[in-house]
């Protein structure tokens, strides 16, 4: 027997196609495990920081709209 042939690529292509390539599929909120801890904790102080300012300009919109 031939010691030769080590590798083909014969079939591969057919074989990955018949049921599609599929992109990996997205989640909404990808995982943070494994993220740096210092990062994480200025995120949290950041959404509650954006959060509260969006809070507070809603009610001074509410205000003006009412004193107007």
């Amino acid at each position: 027997m031939s010691k030769t042939k080590n590798h083909t690529n014969h079939n591969q292509n057919k074989k990955a196609h018949r049921n599609g390539i599929k992109k990996p599929k997205t989640y909404r909120h990808p995982s943070l495990k494994g993220v740096c801890p210092k990062f994480l904790r200025n995120q949290r102080f950041a959404k509650r920081g954006t959060l509260l300012a969006g809070i507070k300009a809603k009610v001074a919109a509410k205000a003006a709209a009412v004193s107007a």
